[in-house]
């Protein structure tokens, strides 16, 4: 875990023999809705019940459950593999995580599902690269009669048993309306903004985009996007595209929003330009690194998509499809985001979004071998 120079350590999740899955806030979105939408397609076009994602009972056999993830590279997937394991344990099923090698490894992740599906897993869990391109790789397995879930990632794919994601144009929509609320106490006027969101193509990343145009056409104030600069979230890559927004437009700016991988990698480029005391940086999303970027002052606020408890809801979601416990089965489950910021820092509930103090991304958990 990076420090970044903390007085003291930020909050952190439970350890994982102590993890504790307390009933999760969620928006659960029935049919009808649109055909081959998105998650904020069935926000407007389903119908949505408020409530909470209860924790399951342990599940009555080892079922076999794949995790596709685009990669393990950044802190929020870490994050999700500590959801997934430490359910797991708690459920009594079998696991496996694989992850691809970015979101430029789609022909990788289709490789994995195609191994998921001739290794027979009871169920796959999917956080798809494409908003379209796993699409027929989610038929095929439903053709062979697994069940396919959603998690994080949104796509437009029709043969998803159910997805476990967020309002991802709220992401934008709440980074945005943080951006506004601060300047608008700094007594701004007017504000002008840079977006790192993360690699063109992602569904997430769209979303971001959306809700963030959106939230400046409805702002008080001006809110001018003067540049958007799309990449892999990997630190490195997002470090150069900061780099180059500086150069074009450090003078101009006034904050700079950045996915759960590039908002980190913007911290050294603003420093290294002069511009720390000008330009406030905040997330689209919350990890261990920004919560101690959080900490530090050096990110000043971050929307919290909750990783860890959509992890916990999409396995859990997935034992009882297997179990058969489900009444009537939701299209969508959203779960609630939240917002973190230097305010409501020692009291916000980290362990919904963070893996604890030292875990390392474990890949497989098998009951029968432990």
């Amino acid at each position: 875990m990076a420090t970044a120079g903390a007085q003291q350590p930020a909050p952190t999740a439970p350890a994982l023999a102590t993890a504790r899955f307390a009933p999760i806030p969620v928006m659960s979105i029935f049919r009808p809705l649109q055909a081959n939408g998105t998650a904020d397609d069935a926000i407007a076009s389903g119908r949505v019940v408020d409530g909470h994602y209860p924790m399951t009972a342990r599940a009555s056999k080892h079922w076999r459950i794949a995790f596709l993830f685009p990669h393990l590279k950044d802190p929020y997937w870490v994050g999700c593999s500590y959801g997934v394991i430490s359910e797991a344990h708690r459920l009594g099923v079998a696991v496996d995580i694989l992850a691809a090698d970015g979101y430029d490894d789609l022909a990788g992740q289709l490789r994995q599902m195609d191994q998921a599906i001739a290794a027979k897993y009871d169920a796959i869990v999917l956080s798809p690269i494409g908003m379209t391109a796993n699409n027929a790789s989610i038929a095929k397995a439903r053709a062979a009669g697994i069940p396919v879930f959603e998690l994080a990632n949104d796509s437009r794919s029709d043969d998803l048993t159910i997805k476990v994601t967020t309002s991802l144009r709220a992401m934008g929509l709440e980074a945005v309306g943080w951006v506004v609320r601060d300047a608008q106490q700094r007594g701004m006027k007017s504000v002008n903004v840079g977006l790192l969101p993360g690699p063109i193509g992602a569904g997430w990343v769209k979303g971001e985009v959306d809700g963030s145009r959106i939230g400046a056409q409805q702002a008080p104030i001006q809110v001018n996007i003067i540049d958007i600069r799309y990449g892999d979230s990997d630190f490195k890559g997002q470090t150069r595209l900061a780099t180059q927004m500086l150069a074009k437009y450090g003078n101009k700016l006034d904050y700079l929003i950045g996915c759960t991988g590039c908002a980190p990698a913007a911290v050294q480029p603003v420093k290294d330009a002069g511009l720390g005391d000008k330009i406030r940086i905040v997330a689209y999303d919350l990890t261990d690194d920004i919560a101690r970027l959080i900490h530090n002052k050096e990110i000043y606020a971050a929307a919290d998509t909750k990783g860890v408890s959509q992890a916990r809801v999409a396995i859990n979601a997935a034992v009882n499809t297997l179990e058969g416990r489900n009444k009537e089965m939701p299209h969508t489950i959203l779960v609630k985001l939240g917002l973190v910021d230097q305010l409501n820092f020692a009291t916000y509930p980290f362990d919904t979004s963070i893996a604890p103090d030292g875990y390392k991304a474990t890949l497989s958990y098998d009951p029968a071998k432990n």
